[in-house]
């Protein structure tokens, strides 16, 4: 970058560093004869830090330019330093002519108490401010970072209920548009884990969207002699990078290979393929190393996956946590790796943070090689130290790992988006093939404190959010003089695109995030690239997705565009613009049509974009459609007392716009599926929990079967907690179409004990539907007692009632 130097010779007189208890604050002044036109960059370098990642907010003439996270090893034990310089960019309308003055102030993290501050301190070498000579690519404010999350369906499957939910997290979490990063893969052990995934890879483009991917599993790899990869393995990859390889940018060795008992031997042959097949094949690739877990030895911290008499932790025993054995792995790769959740990236050992210096024997200015943490995160148990004196330890947890990431990282990605307890969104009976992406859900750590979505969106639109900056001007500025108030405003248009997808984006990012504990309103004058009128997303709080968005139109820019939020404590908002004139008229996708109660029909489809929605319906298969709702303003619609028996074809399409949806058919009938929360599977073959779960987990892609060829007094019962009229069951067998039941016997009881036989009768192939007079019960018992050569098989089993 092109700059030339200020007259700053105060910067000579600071002291040495800022404390949180004893010195918090320096006031540095400079006088400025002309404003500098393309603002100005200020640098700091670290020697020496606290590990609790302590806050630098930057204040130019009372406005917040930027809060930089310092990374720091103090308080760990490490015998290496850490030593980093931090930029952050003024903008000139944050300059004056005259006498400017720059406040540097230790500022405590949102959740933490006055108990934190003497342990918020930092020690520096150098400060500068210097007037840039060109445009600035991106409004930095410490380290250029990317993050991300993963998003898979039931932990491991890049199916189409990923695909349909990509675009709204990556979305609602402030990462699309940015070249931000996702895990991805879809193991090479895992059946259909990438039934969908040459389309995921495709969503990622089109939001311009890196990703980082992994897919060869390592634990039965058996090498040539001569250490190479065997031609199985080889075929995988090749397979796998001609197909997928222009989409991803980045590829992963391997998975915590000391927890999982993984040879480093194979992590080094896979390396080396990587570097000399994989990036002939897609010359883009940077590879990355494994994500260490720095697992110890056996015998000081037992592991799984163990085979034969010899008890280890990856072969040889307890490599993954020597610096020298994972140095061989980072001298052959691209970039380094580290996963870490809590605090444990500060532990003395196996913290990631920490074990890296250790492998680079410490640090002048930065890590010697970018880093990219493919997992880091919280669980639910997960606290902050007391030490820092936080009311919300959960969620200061999350905060704080994810800025000390923001602080010594380069790209990190948070461990899921739907995955137990380290989830971002609700995923308890969630199966995203038939779930309503508009209707995901923050998943709370604990009730009461901040989520880790609400976190991750403050940080992600405050740091990861990237493009040319655009002008804008503070229009209430004595109201937010010296409060932690940012605003970043983006083109990106401007940025490069991504290797080897080419992606690029046209989208308007603008962000205001508050970081003070009371509201805060914010009133700034945005120059946007053109005169026009622009439109686009919203994002802000809400629990749900449906809650949290809104579609804005009419924005007229002259090029100026005026926005004015209040900001609840905590609160991001982001708007996602473009010109009116480009966004295209784009039909809603997958239009699904339901029975519910009341001889009802509920629809669904995808978002488009637009203010709201027309819904048409017509009665039959060929007639005309009529509109029956407008400017609907949610992704689903529920169509009223229809006639029991008819089928019925509908149409959607946003408001104002021509085209229509693929229509979609269904019969209205009163019976629908009874909701399975709570439902209780068992048999009399001893099948597992998680098979019998596979009954009524929403997904045709799993299913519980019989183990062996069918053979009489096979059963399954289904306890549904509570007593229901019922008319009928069905069992899908459409995806193993021969294991239908030969002969079925079906039985309802109230108490469990005694039992009715409600229908009987032989099954056929492409018959799932099996109904039956009104009944009422609380427990269903289907008895097979025919023979035959297939298993017997349910893919899904659905309960049926007018209730």
């Amino acid at each position: 970058m092109d700059t030339s130097e200020l007259d700053t010779g105060d910067l000579k007189k600071v002291p040495s560093g800022l404390n949180g208890k004893s010195l918090p604050e320096l006031r540095i002044s400079y006088s400025l004869t002309h404003i500098p036109d393309n603002g100005v960059l200020f640098q700091v370098s670290i020697l020496d830090a606290y590990k609790s990642v302590p806050q630098m907010a930057a204040f130019s003439n009372s406005q917040l330019s930027g809060i930089i996270q310092i990374a720091g090893v103090a308080g760990t034990g490490s015998g290496y330093d850490f030593r980093k310089t931090y930029d952050l960019y003024i903008p000139k309308e944050q300059l004056k002519i005259g006498t400017n003055e720059l406040k540097l102030k230790v500022v405590r993290s949102m959740y933490a108490s006055s108990a934190e501050d003497q342990y918020s301190w930092w020690t520096w070498d150098d400060l500068s401010l210097r007037s840039l000579n060109s445009p600035i690519s991106e409004p930095i404010h410490g380290s250029y970072v990317l993050t991300g999350t993963m998003v898979a369906n039931k932990q491991f499957y890049f199916d189409t209920g990923a695909t349909a939910h990509l675009p709204y997290i990556i979305k609602w979490l402030g990462l699309a548009y940015s070249g931000n990063i996702m895990r991805t893969g879809g193991a090479s052990d895992v059946g259909f884990s990438r039934s969908d995934l040459e389309n995921y890879y495709k969503v990622l483009k089109d939001y311009n969207m890196q990703s980082v991917a992994l897919y060869l599993y390592t634990g039965n790899i058996k090498l040539n002699a001569d250490g190479s990869l065997p031609d199985s393995a080889k075929k995988k990859l090749t397979d796998y990078f001609r197909q997928y390889g222009s989409y991803f940018q980045y590829y992963e060795v391997d998975n915590e290979p000391g927890l999982f008992n993984r040879s480093k031997a194979v992590n080094l042959a896979i390396a080396d393929w990587l570097n000399k097949e994989g990036k002939q094949i897609a010359p883009h690739l940077k590879t990355v190393a494994p994500g260490w877990a720095y697992w110890p030895a056996y015998k000081e911290d037992s592991c799984g996956n163990q085979r034969g008499d010899v008890k280890q932790c990856g072969d040889p025993d307890g490599w993954e946590r020597d610096p020298a054995q994972r140095l061989e792995l980072e001298k052959i790769t691209d970039l380094t790796n580290g996963h870490s959740y809590g605090d444990s990236y500060v532990a003395k050992n196996g913290g990631s943070f920490t074990e890296n210096l250790k492998t680079f024997q410490g640090s002048n200015d930065g890590l010697p090689k970018k880093m990219l943490v493919s997992e880091f995160g919280t669980s639910d148990t997960h606290v902050d130290d007391y030490h820092y004196g936080a009311k919300e330890r959960t969620s200061a947890a999350f905060d704080r790992i994810m800025r000390a990431h923001i602080g010594y990282a380069d790209m990190f990605v948070q461990h899921a988006a739907f995955f137990y307890n380290f989830s971002l969104f609700q995923f308890k009976n969630v199966n995203l093939k038939t779930h309503d992406p508009a209707k995901t859900e923050i998943y709370y750590t604990k009730e009461g404190e901040d989520s880790r979505v609400r976190i991750m969106r403050r940080l992600s639109l405050a740091y990861a959010t990237h493009g040319a900056p655009l002008t804008y001007n503070l229009l209430n500025k004595s109201a937010l003089a010296d409060k932690l108030v940012y605003v970043r405003a983006v083109d990106t248009s401007k940025l490069a695109p991504l290797a080897g997808s080419d992606a690029t984006s046209n989208k308007v990012l603008v962000n205001f995030v508050n970081f003070e504990n009371t509201p805060q309103t914010v009133s700034v004058k945005v120059t946007m690239p053109k005169q026009t009128i622009y439109e686009g997303e919203r994002f802000g709080d809400g629990n749900t997705y449906e809650e949290a968005r809104r579609y804005v139109t009419g924005l007229q820019a002259k090029p100026e565009l005026t926005f004015t939020e209040t900001l609840a404590p905590g609160e991001a908002v982001q708007y996602i613009l473009q010109p009116s004139s480009e966004v295209a008229d784009e039909a809603p996708k997958s239009l699904t049509a339901t029975a519910v109660r009341g001889t009802s029909v509920q629809l669904n489809w995808l978002e488009s974009p637009g203010t709201g929605y027309d819904v048409f319906r017509a009665e039959g298969a060929d007639n005309q459609l009529r509109q029956i709702a407008s400017k609907v303003q949610a992704t689903s619609y529920t169509d009223r007392a229809l006639k029991e028996g008819v089928l019925y074809t509908y149409g959607v399409r946003v408001t104002g716009k021509t085209l229509l949806s693929a229509k979609t058919q269904i019969t209205a009938t009163g019976l629908v599926p009874l909701d399975r929360t709570g439902w209780k599977v068992s048999d009399n073959l001893n099948m597992s929990e998680k098979k019998l779960s596979y009954m009524i987990d929403g997904d045709l892609s799993t299913r519980w079967d019989s183990g062996k060829n069918m053979t009489s007094g096979e059963m399954v019962q289904i306890d549904m907690g509570s007593s229901h009229s019922l008319e009928a069951i069905e069992m899908d067998t459409s995806k193993s179409p021969y294991d239908y039941p030969r002969i079925y016997n079906i039985y309802v009881s109230e108490d469990g004990q005694n039992w009715q036989q409600i229908t009987s009768g032989r099954g056929r192939k492409d018959v799932s539907m099996y109904p039956f007079a009104q009944t009422r019960g609380r427990y269903v018992r289907i008895v097979q007692t025919g023979t035959g050569g297939n298993f017997w098989s349910i893919h899904e089993l659905q309960i049926y009632s007018r209730e």
